[in-house]
């Protein structure tokens, strides 16, 4: 089996909703996604003989994939009051919301279900909330 790794970050705030603790606050992070790939046979064409996939395309894929977040405030779908989201909104900041709630693992899938869908043999998708800690997604 042949595995290929690229990762890319970005940076935006979350919180969550109904946590008691911390992370109920607004808070940010630099968000940095992991992706693995993996196949047991590489291309034959002349291009990308000898390769699973050109890296470029998918660093790109993934940066793609990330760069959505970037510098926004992500939450979880109806779980601010609409006078909080149109306050927001009008004071021009970037708003995200998911349909579920925003952590490293539900992001891990997030990312994993994403780039399955670009077409990549994914084999595991982990995401980092900071440098010591994340949480990783397989099926």
């Amino acid at each position: 089996m042949y595995f290929l790794k690229t990762e890319h970050s970005f940076d935006a705030a979350h919180f969550l909703s109904g946590y008691q603790g911390k992370c109920a606050n607004l808070h940010g992070h630099r968000w940095r996604v992991v992706v693995e790939i993996q196949s047991e046979t590489l291309e034959q064409d002349r291009q990308k003989r000898g390769m699973i996939v050109d890296f470029g395309d998918f660093k790109r894929d993934l940066a793609e994939a990330a760069d959505f977040f970037d510098h926004a405030m992500i939450y979880e779908e109806n779980t601010l009051r609409p006078a909080t989201v149109a306050a927001l909104e009008d004071e021009g900041f970037r708003l995200i919301p998911v349909p579920f709630r925003p952590t490293a693992e539900h992001f891990a899938e997030y990312f994993y279900r994403r780039m399955t869908g670009r077409g990549y043999q994914v084999a595991r998708a982990t995401v980092y909330e900071t440098p010591n800690n994340c949480a990783s997604y397989a099926e």
